[in-house]
């Protein structure tokens, strides 16, 4: 993924699409240049955190948003069969290759369905919150999320191998 900078004087949509594509492509260039081993190490004792628990669990929340939620389709999680969204943080068996193509689904069928709403105001039903949400929420929380990983893939790419900035 390139990281290219939101747009300075989009409007709101191509302002939130550059945000989310912005906080994706840090997260996978925190991973950049680290084995499967090093993605999951987990860097920061007691915290069982690794690079690659975060792209398995990110999938999992693009996969939740766009595709049950706003899409409304019926579909398992990846990494786990009682709807666990923790059980994604486990990678200790993952690799790279298999977690990168999970989220990397996951990413493409959330941008096919931004591209193809009408609008922001586009909404489905969430059972959770018992009200409809709407496409601009959803983005806006994808980029909470995002951005709160950030954090987390700062600290523990530094632990493995002293690699800092965004």
């Amino acid at each position: 993924m390139d990281r290219i900078a939101p747009p300075l004087t989009g409007n709101e949509r191509e302002t939130l699409r550059g945000f989310l594509d912005f906080h994706r492509a840090t997260l996978s260039m925190k991973c950049e240049g680290l084995t499967d081993e090093e993605l999951r190490l987990a860097a920061s004792p007691p915290s069982t955190l690794t690079l690659l628990g975060l792209v398995r669990h990110m999938a999992e929340v693009e996969r939740h948003w766009f595709r049950r939620v706003l899409a409304g389709e019926d579909v398992a999680h990846v990494w786990s069969d009682e709807h666990d969204f923790q059980a994604a943080y486990d990678a200790s068996t993952s690799t790279r290759a298999e977690a990168f193509a999970a989220w990397e689904a996951e990413i493409a069928f959330s941008r096919r369905f931004e591209a193809e709403a009408d609008s922001l105001d586009v909404t489905a039903y969430f059972e959770k919150w018992e009200a409809d949400v709407s496409l601009r929420l959803v983005m806006q929380h994808l980029i909470h999320e995002y951005a709160r990983h950030s954090g987390h893939a700062d600290l523990l790419r530094e632990a493995i191998d002293g690699t800092t900035g965004a």
